[in-house]
This record gives C-alpha cells, sequence and structure tokens, in this order.
C-alpha cells in the first residue's frame, strides 16, 4: 500500500511540474569561466514568474482483484552438515 502511494505521489509531483506556466520577467547575464572554479564581474541572473497548478489529491473505494497467498507448515526433510576440522579427526 505505501508502495502505491509513493507511486501515486510521484506521477502527481511530475503532472504538477510539467503543467506549470513560466514566464521569463528578465534577462539574465552570466558567463562563466570554463576552467576556472571563481568568477569576477557582474552577475546578473534572470528571473522567472511560475504559476503552479491546483492539484486535488482524493481517496475514494474500489473494488479490485488481488492476489492472495496462503502459507501452511509441513515437516520436510532437510540436509544436516557436520564438520569436523582436520586437527581433530
Amino acid at each position: 500500500m505505501n508502495k502505491s502511494i509513493f507511486a501515486i505521489a510521484a506521477v502527481a509531483t511530475a503532472f504538477t511540474l510539467a503543467a506549470c506556466d513560466v514566464k521569463k520577467t528578465a534577462e539574465g547575464n552570466v558567463t562563466m569561466p570554463k576552467y576556472e572554479k571563481t568568477q569576477s564581474g557582474d552577475v546578473t541572473l534572470p528571473k522567472y514568474d511560475v504559476t503552479a497548478p491546483k492539484v486535488e489529491v482524493t481517496e475514494e473505494k474500489k473494488v479490485v482483484t488481488v492476489p492472495t497467498v496462503k502459507t501452511e507448515e509441513k515437516v520436510i526433510e532437510v540436509p544436516k552438515i557436520s564438520v569436523t576440522p582436520a586437527k581433530d579427526r
């Protein structure tokens, strides 16, 4: 049951991210050095307005067919191994 709830949440999240309305509100100016770890100069990142969709997750009862597993106890023969070290023989 927990796996199905996780799967439903993952699918809902994917649809939510795919349905976002993204609008760029400002241009950015970033010039990254190719092999250096530091950057100097003025850095302006672009700005975005993101409007996420409204997502409602509800529950409803459905009748589904699920397999059942039955177990029983039986007496069976299993191998038994005894080891005697070489120095004790």
